[in-house]
């Protein structure tokens, strides 16, 4: 149990720490950051080494933007394997469906408890 812990942590802060040394040294912008982390999750998933990440590190690899485009990647694999080429255009959406719901709703929410303030 602490083991698991502790394996997230640590994989987790490594793909933080990317994000972060990525901020400081670089002048890309925070957007292409994360989209670059999205793609660099679909990559690494198409390849085969993010799956067996996400085995070993769980929430550590899966909650960083990483793991969404790993999410959109084996959705894409899997509808593609039982409905074909349709499933390029649906499989992603499919499988992050409930993040991306939570995401906007909670996001929706927050917006409602805390109105925002004019300067």
């Amino acid at each position: 149990m602490i083991i698991d812990i502790l394996r997230a942590f640590i994989v987790g802060g490594i793909i933080c720490s990317v994000g972060q040394l990525l901020i400081d040294y670089t002048k890309l912008t925070p957007a292409r950051i994360l989209t670059g982390f999205v793609v660099a999750g679909v990559i690494l998933s198409a390849v085969g080494i993010y799956g067996p990440l996400v085995e070993f590190a769980g929430a550590g690899a899966t909650v960083p933007l990483t793991g969404f485009g790993h999410t959109l990647a084996e959705g894409i694999r899997k509808t593609i394997s039982d409905d074909g080429f349709l499933g390029i255009f649906t499989g992603g959406m499919t499988a992050a469906a409930g993040g991306i719901t939570a995401a906007l709703l909670f996001g929706v929410l927050g917006a409602a408890i805390f109105p925002q303030k004019d300067k």
